[in-house]
């Protein structure tokens, strides 16, 4: 019978249940056969080989399928996984591999059609199979999260933003700290996106941002083998992606922004940038000027760091007491009124600093950034925070690694290589960076299994939108 049929007759076939699995259900391993559970008890309740009309030919028929799927045969493997899955979907009764198999066929002829409504077919077939997982093995959260992230990455038009968010949220609470890592980017990716939109409230947002980094934590300290990298990957991740949080206004207490910021100051305590910056960001979290770390940084501020006299005097003082919106107004103003071009430019690279830092705004940072460039066009400045901006946004146009968070490596390096162009004072400056992102640079393999070449144009999307010239790392 043909895959069409069988994408409807499965959803017929599921009427029993699955063991518990600690992995993403659609992987499959070698199997090594288990002596016969003791207790009972601890057997799934679904159908398994010993409760086929014939065990040694369900046995034999998944030793087949298996060693068929192995070798990529996959209308013989499925063939006989048909046979199994009508009478022992549980198999031995302690793993759920013919269940995680079936995902993964289905999984396979949706790549292989461009019918929508037999890949459509394809996919309830599969969120049925999650469902009866669900039902005869209860695992806390993860098929939840399962389902979650399938929908997230692969089927996002079967469901909103905020039934994805409901879902994930369903596997934190169950699980807490235990939830499966698979959860914790996506769900951090919901959390702002959907608070952003007003569509939670700080109290939930903060909840569960909490939990999110608490899990990294965890994961990082726990984790052994592979898993590890995969806890890296969320790490690069996810805390960027919560900074957003850091620009609203009674999100975090003064104690987060002085562990993160303060460092910064003690390391350039010569730097007035980092001087002002440190300072604007604990006077955001309203931190006491009692605090003996506060009085030091103000007293730096005082005597080596106050701006000079002119235009933009009420724009420094608004950006110092954090009043980032007045802040940019002022600066706005302060280029209007001013007459040495210099003082003009400084002024709009404050105001990308601003949306940089203080607001994570990066389109309006890299708008006030070229503004600048305009106004005094032998100045690297710009085009050395334009690079940062790029290069700092693989969390943000990608997971934290892979082709989509590489790809912002190509015009940042632009950007690097345009600031030396223009101002050779900041050629070192944009030697550093470019020696440090050029690693991370798709390799030969990534491009070319994407059937593109180095030294072709490509347009690099989401927010940066500009096109570039492919690079390789190798």
């Amino acid at each position: 019978m043909n895959q069409r049929w069988w994408a409807f007759a499965a959803l017929l076939l599921i009427a029993a249940c699955t063991p518990k699995t600690t992995e993403p259900v659609t992987e499959t391993t070698t199997e090594v056969p288990a002596p016969t559970p003791e207790p009972e008890e601890d057997l799934s309740p679904c159908p398994k080989f010993r409760d086929a009309p014939s065990p040694d030919d369900a046995e034999t028929n998944y030793v087949l399928y298996r060693d068929f799927l192995r070798a990529g045969d996959w209308d013989q493997a499925f063939a006989l996984w048909k046979k199994v899955y009508a009478v022992a979907p549980a198999a031995d009764g302690q793993r759920n591999t013919v269940y995680a198999d079936g995902i993964r066929f289905y999984e396979y002829f949706i790549s292989q059609t461009q019918d929508e409504a037999l890949q459509s077919a394809y996919v309830d077939t599969i969120f049925s199979i999650y469902d009866e997982i669900d039902r005869c093995y209860p695992e806390g959260g993860y098929i939840q999260g399962r389902k979650a992230f399938d929908l997230f990455y692969k089927y996002r038009d079967r469901a909103s933003k905020e039934e994805i968010y409901s879902m994930f949220k369903s596997a934190i609470d169950q699980d807490s700290l235990d939830a499966p890592d698979f959860v914790v980017n996506p769900m951090a990716s919901l959390l702002v996106d959907l608070y952003d939109a007003g569509q939670i409230e700080q109290e939930e947002a903060y909840h569960y941002q909490g939990i999110l980094r608490a899990m990294i934590e965890k994961g990082l300290e726990d984790c052994k083998g592979t898993a590890c990298e995969r806890w890296q990957i969320i790490e690069e991740y996810t805390p960027v992606r919560l900074e957003y949080f850091e620009t609203v206004k009674g999100f975090y207490p003064c104690d987060y922004y002085m562990d993160k910021y303060y460092p910064d100051f003690e390391a350039n305590p010569t730097d007035c940038d980092v001087v002002r910056t440190v300072y604007s960001r604990l006077k955001f979290a309203e931190c006491s000027t009692d605090d003996e770390r506060m009085k030091q940084l103000i007293r730096i501020g005082n005597e080596n760091c106050r701006p000079e006299a002119g235009k933009a005097d009420s724009a420094y003082i608004y950006l110092r007491e954090a009043e980032y919106a007045k802040a940019i107004v002022a600066f706005e103003k302060a280029i209007e009124e001013e007459e040495s071009v210099e003082k003009q430019a400084k002024y709009a690279l404050n105001n990308a600093k601003i949306y940089e830092v203080h607001l994570r705004n990066f389109p309006k940072a890299r708008q006030w950034a070229e503004r600048a460039a305009e106004i005094r066009g032998d100045w690297g400045e710009p085009y050395i925070l334009i690079g940062r901006l790029y290069a700092s946004s693989g969390p943000l146009c990608g997971p934290g690694r892979g082709w989509d968070s590489q790809i912002v490596t190509w015009p940042a390096i632009d950007a690097w290589q345009k600031a030396k162009q223009v101002d050779p004072s900041v050629s070192e400056e944009a030697n550093k960076f470019i020696g440090r992102y050029r690693q991370y640079m798709p390799n030969r393999e990534d491009v070319f299994i994407r059937n593109l070449k180095a030294g072709e144009s490509f347009f690099v999307p989401c927010w940066i939108q500009r096109s570039t010239v492919i690079r390789t790392a190798d």
